[in-house]
């Protein structure tokens, strides 16, 4: 037991909205409107624990009051496994039913969280997970929990799209030293079941355990509503090569961040500074993943996100098609904050736009006519062995993201 759904050592069951602070992802991240529901506050807690003497006793969780169980500042060692499962209980219990606005349309769950595992109905399935690691994908110094959960859960839905789909459930595995607050893993949760209720999903439950690092892991199911999935091995010559949205902004933002850390950031954005946007799209990248059911149903012939890079990408979909694909550099469509923050740095914006990751765009190949609206055509595909030829040069040294670079 303990992937499944919510019950020994699952997590991460609440369900709500996104709050105005966070808005459509990449602005500073402040408490969700449902906060209050979540945690008392922090003179409530203290007036609690004058009421009891300052008691402060660890304990694995078993017997312990409801004003113990809400302590943000206590530790996740200090009240142990099962208070914090009770925690994520009652904090569920706590939210307010969706509304018909709000409420994901997931009606393929038939048991959802609170068994030993989940279940659902949705025919041909689609699934992924992704792993981000303390010091490896993200600093504590740099990211709030809120930013760390819900990035962990658009970079892993965005595989889903990526095919072609849409994400239907979303299972947790959260590994965390004892020490950490248990504030800060709250915060963390109501951040990825936000993320994850903004795709029409629902969290299914996942795994606690204890670690000497923070590791996230996103395991995304999705479903693919009668359309044939989209693969990488579908180009054809005669095919348009196009993106989804914009690139070069989180490979900005890592610039930034690796020169200045984020103290600066709140001045940046007081004064329409580049850097602070760069930086936030960085932190909490906006991709728009509905794009992936509209370019397969558009009829788009082969489709990966930009995870690791464009050209990274593009090598991939080369060999996976065994075909040569033809790009233009300054057809890729970049944010004018990274134009701008290029020019402040002294960077070559073009080695951010091709080769910096974590955007999470969508790379497609289409028939010639059939490109979906709001998409940009970077390029084509031709007939020819595997390669990838960027402003008719073949591809010789530009790499992006390597897991063990």
């Amino acid at each position: 037991m303990g992937i499944g759904a919510v019950r020994s050592h699952s997590v991460l069951t609440t369900v709500g909205k996104y709050s105005p602070a966070l808005g459509r992802w990449g602005r500073t991240p402040q408490p969700l409107d449902c906060w209050d529901t979540l945690l008392p506050t922090t003179a409530a807690v203290a007036s609690r624990r004058r009421d009891r003497g300052g008691a402060h006793v660890p304990s694995d969780g078993v017997g312990e009051t409801e004003s113990d169980a809400f302590d943000p500042t206590r530790t996740v060692g200090e009240i142990g496994e099962r208070a914090i499962l009770t925690m994520f209980t009652r904090a569920a219990a706590a939210r307010p039913a969706g509304t018909a606005e709000d409420t994901p349309t997931t009606g393929d769950i038939v048991i959802g969280s609170g068994d030993d595992a989940a279940v659902f109905d949705v025919g041909p399935t689609v699934i992924s997970t992704d792993t981000v690691v303390q010091d490896r994908h993200f600093r504590l110094d740099w990211s709030t929990p809120e930013q760390i959960g819900a990035r962990a859960v658009i970079q892993s839905a965005a595989d889903i799209a990526a095919m072609g789909g849409r994400t239907v459930g979303v299972v947790v595995s959260l590994a965390c030293p004892a020490h950490t607050e248990v504030g800060w893993v709250l915060r963390l949760n109501d951040a990825i079941v936000c993320a994850t209720h903004e795709l029409g999903a629902r969290v299914l439950g996942g795994d606690l355990v204890q670690a000497d690092e923070v590791v996230v892991s996103i395991t995304v199911v999705g479903a693919l509503d009668g359309l044939a999935p989209v693969t990488l091995s579908g180009a054809r010559p005669g095919d348009v090569l196009a993106v989804s949205g914009p690139l070069g902004a989180a490979a900005a933002g890592l610039a930034v961040l690796s020169r200045s850390g984020p103290g600066p950031l709140e001045r940046w954005r007081r004064v329409d500074d580049p850097r602070a946007a760069v930086a936030a799209a960085f932190l909490l990248p906006t991709p728009d993943l509905s794009q992936g059911m509209i370019a397969g149903r558009a009829g788009a012939h082969a489709m990966t996100d930009v995870s690791d890079g464009l050209v990274e990408e593009l090598v991939t979909l080369a060999r996976s098609s065994g075909v040569t694909v033809d790009v233009r550099a300054d057809a890729v469509p970049r944010p004018a904050a990274v134009t701008r923050t290029a020019a402040l740095l002294g960077a070559d914006i073009r080695r951010w736009v091709l080769t910096g990751g974590e955007d999470h765009q969508l790379l497609g190949s289409f028939a010639p006519g059939a490109v979906p609206a709001g998409w940009t055509a970077i390029g084509t595909v031709e007939a020819g062995p595997a390669a990838v030829v960027v402003d008719g040069e073949p591809l010789t040294e530009l790499h992006g993201w390597q897991a063990f670079g």
